[in-house]
């Protein structure tokens, strides 16, 4: 060795700072502001039962049993003093759930808090930059995985830095008056050494003493480990992204995979539970990582459909040689791999991972197989209070018998999670946030394009109080006069019950609302119509029980009786769905409301109007609803009109109320509004259209019309026209619109190949909307969103929309193509996507009622005849045709006591028609 002199030694050091200094600077982002405040840390809404307190008390107990005194560290697992920076992450979330859960007291927490940051602040670290990858739990020497001590110890996991930072996070949120000595000991790792080209590096040593950066984590464990690094200023793009990735098809289901494998860079890209029930209890499950996870758990139960083994698989150290295993859903190119660190297969050793079980469990709560794998493991705790074994071997069936920490850990955390009421322990401002100005709405629920959608202001980030309101009285036993052709084919179920899952997943218990999409707590009347037409049709169809059924409806008609009116006369637009108070398009509260649209208040009156006709009952309870509204202004002169308020510069608020004019749309409407007997005539499907040709067809663009100036973004989609078409049948007027519109698609696909199926779609990311157009804004297969600007690559696939043709058109060879394109684009959790990219075959990601609702109707309308959903009433004396039959109302009710629409048949079809029908269609070129 050559000697080297103190100040030679001493301008090394000095050297190796300010060079780490500067990484810290060059890859330092602002720091969020502190994710959550410490009494939300204590805010316990869903106390644990006596048998969750069993099984926290005993999770707490392994650390109780494993804690070093000397150090403050816990042995990571049972009775051996070892442990890695993931470990210690591991125990300060067990430490901090056990406070809030009340199995230590604040004296004890502070106790052992402050001896574990005392010894972490002193730790030896790896090239004076990073904990090393692990210590001895109570001497605090570094050390290799065997416990022997090493001067210079073996590197540092990035992983496992992002781990720990996430659970500082969960501290400093919590129990605030550590933050600045958490501060202390971040600034003093030179954390950015472990980032490079946006991604995350762990060191190693070489054989020859020399530090090798390797990059670290694959699908999964790599966006949450980058999660961590975030929630301290810290960035690395490339690895919170998720590509680069593919879809492996393994027991039906498409599971993603990383495609660095261990052949071409010798780590392995395992698919486990873990990586996703940690990112869903600490961040909240979003996007396509929501959906990621609901794959890795139906395959998981897939595999027990077809083999009757109970599976939950991740990784786990074992109670043998080789002590620690990797049970995978898909490792390296196999399926259900179980392997070493170094891809040693040991199928024989294969588990049953109790802390995969209990994530399972709580974060799917509904989840029929999540409840039965958690049943299975719920009571292996070890008899002499040593905590949970790690899990029970699929072979032996004996339980594996090694206790950790990582177990006992994400238990406690997990129960922690499900006390605050599933609410996510890193609150969303920390993490990548959805949509803070999406619109809940769909296309139909838009006002005139100059009203623009409000941005949403900080003031969103508050958590409004989920009222509670209750049921309308019970009003007899559930009936139903609906009469199926033919039961669902086992295909057709199981769709029905993966649409169904939408409204299971986005139902708020406690006021009866549904969101309009997944990643937003809003609903527009449009949206609760659709609820209501699912239920309708989910009931129909034998998905849901009559009990379900009944007590649904009744909570959702108790809801509609509470929503504040605009001005006193009609619902407004959109509502937040836990507060029920109004909303703008941002989720802005705005408590005088923001107008209300014609377009929506058809939706729900064709649902409501139907609920009364299939489920008489409820007749009395519908009535009462609808008579609270005032109908004066919403229809004029034999048009439907919407009301809009503008802000004026000098800072008033006014009204104004248009005609509708959206293509299909006002059609839709007019007609359920006939329904209740108003004279819409000039709304009603009927007069002259204009057209634009669109590969070579006719496709209309707009109603030819002198009786208004309204303008709007004009666009032709599918949307309006598939649903008239199942609700209300297609009379010759309505067909002829119907057809050209759905022959374009099928040429364009002739002539390109490209699946079409034109419609307005939400999706997860700006625009939030994007309306995929048969023609738009006078150019053929544009993608608009709603400001009417191009959506570059924007084009999508409706799921919606393709199986309503099919049930529509079954005949017909272009919609049985679409239907093949779409049938898999569903999340058994949670409802069908949207669609796919016309142009890369993607999956949007993105849940909505609106496409739930219509594919329930769809397979509805497949088993009973083709005929239309909307069936007629034969009461006429209820208290809405009583109220009118008094006159006088002062709400604008109809002028007389008949319905302005019949459902008739002839040889093409059953359909309804306007009551007055003497107008013929006319098309003209434009």
């Amino acid at each position: 060795m050559i000697y080297k002199p103190p100040q030679q030694k001493v301008l090394r050091w000095i050297a190796l700072f300010l060079v780490g200094t500067f990484l810290q600077l060059l890859f330092y982002i602002p720091t969020p502001v502190l994710s959550q405040n410490s009494n939300s840390c204590s805010n316990i809404t869903a106390p644990l039962t006596s048998e969750e307190q069993t099984y926290a008390r005993a999770a707490w107990q392994y650390f109780v049993k494993n804690y070093q005194p000397a150090t403050g560290f816990t042995n990571s697992t049972g009775g051996y003093p070892s442990g890695t920076l993931w470990d210690m992450g591991n125990y300060l979330m067990a430490l901090n759930a056990a406070r809030w859960l009340n199995l230590t007291d604040q004296a004890d927490f502070d106790s052992r808090l402050n001896k574990f940051l005392t010894t972490l602040n002193t730790l030896k670290l790896f090239e004076d930059a990073l904990p090393n990858k692990v210590y001895n739990a109570a001497t605090a020497q570094m050390v290799d995985y065997g416990n022997n001590p090493l001067e210079r110890g073996i590197g540092w996991s990035a992983l496992d830095v992002g781990r720990i930072l996430a659970a500082f996070d969960v501290i400093r949120t919590c129990h605030p008056q550590y933050n600045e000595w958490l501060k202390g000991i971040v600034a003093k790792w030179q954390v950015a050494r472990s980032l490079k080209d946006g991604q995350l590096f762990g060191a190693i040593v070489l054989p020859d003493n020399k530090t090798l950066l390797v990059q670290e984590g694959r699908l999964g464990y790599e966006e949450y480990g980058a999660r961590g690094y975030q929630l301290w200023g810290f960035s690395a793009p490339k690895a919170i992204a998720l590509e680069p990735f593919k879809l492996v098809e393994i027991n039906g289901v498409q599971i993603p995979v990383d495609t660095r494998d261990f052949q071409s860079t010798n780590a392995n890209n395992y698919v486990v539970s873990e990586s996703y029930i940690l990112d869903g209890i600490e961040f909240g499950l979003q996007g396509e990582l929501a959906d990621f996870a609901a794959r890795v758990l139906d395959v998981q139960k897939r595999r027990f459909d077809t083999t009757g083994q109970l599976t939950a698989v991740t990784e786990d150290n074992i109670d043998q040689a080789p002590y620690f295993l990797y049970n995978t859903v898909y490792a390296n190119g196999v399926n259900w791999a179980t392997i070493t660190d170094s891809n040693q297969p040991y199928p024989q050793f294969r588990s049953i991972s109790t802390k995969a079980a209990f994530g399972w469990r709580y974060l799917f709560p509904d989840n029929a197989y999540a409840q039965k794998v958690f049943d299975a493991v719920k009571d292996l705790r070890s008899p002499d209070d040593g905590g949970y074994y790690a899990g029970i071997y699929e072979e032996s069936k004996q339980p594996n018998k090694a206790l950790t920490g990582n177990t006992n850990g994400l238990i406690l955390e997990i129960l922690y999670y499900k006390a605050r009421g599933n609410h996510p322990l890193i609150a969303s401002g920390s993490a990548s946030k959805p949509s803070e100005n999406a619109s809940p709405a769909t296309s139909s629920n838009q006002p005139n394009s100059t009203v623009k959608t409000p941005i949403a202001t900080p003031a969103d980030n508050s958590k409004p109080t989920e009222v509670t309101i209750a049921p309308i009285p019970p009003v007899g036993s559930p009936s139903s006069n609906l009469k199926l052709d033919r039961p669902l084919t086992v295909i057709e179920r199981r769709y029905a019950e993966a649409a169904w899952r939408y409204f299971q997943a986005n139902y708020h218990s406690k006021n009866g609302m549904i969101d309009d999409r997944s990643d937003f707590k809003g609903a527009t009347l449009w949206g609760l119509g659709n609820y209501l037409a699912a239920l309708h049709a989910a009931r129909s169809l034998d998905i849901i029980t009559p009990k379900e059924f009944d007590g649904r409806t009744r909570h959702l008609l108790a809801a509609l009786t509470k929503l504040p009116l605009f001005a006193g006369e009609l619902p407004s637009r959109s509502y937040d769905t836990r507060s029920l108070q109004p909303v703008d398009y941002g989720g802005n509260p705005i408590p005088e409301g923001n107008g209300w649209s014609a377009l929506d208040l058809g939706r729900m009156l064709a649902a409501l109007y139907n609920l009364k006709t299939c489920h008489p009952e409820y007749t009395a309870a519908v009535d009462k609803i609808v008579l609270d509204w005032s109908y004066l202004r919403v229809v004029r002169e034999g048009i439907l009109s919407s009301a809009t308020v503008t802000k004026e510069q000098d800072g008033r608020y006014l009204t104004r109320v248009n005609p509708e004019i959206r293509l299909g749309y006002e059609e839709y409407a007019a007609r359920a509004f006939q329904l209740w007997g108003f004279n819409l005539e000039r709304s009603a499907v009927g007069g002259e259209y204009q057209t634009a040709s669109v590969e070579g067809v006719k496709v209309p663009i707009q109603r030819h019309r002198t009786d208004t100036n309204s303008k709007v973004n004009q666009y032709t989609v599918s949307n309006p026209f598939v649903l008239y078409a199942l609700e209300f049948g297609l009379d010759p007027q309505m067909r002829s619109l119907f057809e050209p519109i759905f022959q374009a698609q099928a040429e364009r696909y002739r002539r390109t190949s490209t699946l079409t199926a034109s419609a307005t779609t939400l999706i997860d990311r700006k625009p939030y909307t994007v309306h995929s157009t048969i023609t738009g804004q006078g150019e053929p297969w544009a993608a608009l969103g709603d400001d009417g600007k191009p959506v570059a690559k924007g084009r999508l696939v409706s799921t919606a929309v393709a199986f309503a043709y099919n049930a529509l058109l079954p005949e017909n060879k272009y919609s049985q193509q679409l239907l093949q394109g779409t049938t898999d684009l569903y999340n058994p959790l949670a409802g069908f996507y949207e669609g796919f990219y016309e142009t890369t075959g993607k999956t949007a990601i993105g849940f909505t009622s609106d496409t739930n609702s219509i594919i329930l109707q769809s397979l509805l309308y497949s088993v009973t005849n083709r005929q239309p959903l909307i069936r007629p009433t034969t009461t006429t004396n209820s208290l809405w045709w009583q109220a009118v039959t008094e006159g006088n109302s002062g709400r604008g009710l109809p002028s007389t006591t008949t319905q302005q629409t019949k459902l008739i048949s002839d040889s093409s079809g059953s359909y309804w028609v306007s009551d007055s029908e003497n107008t013929h269609l006319v098309t003209g070129t434009k």
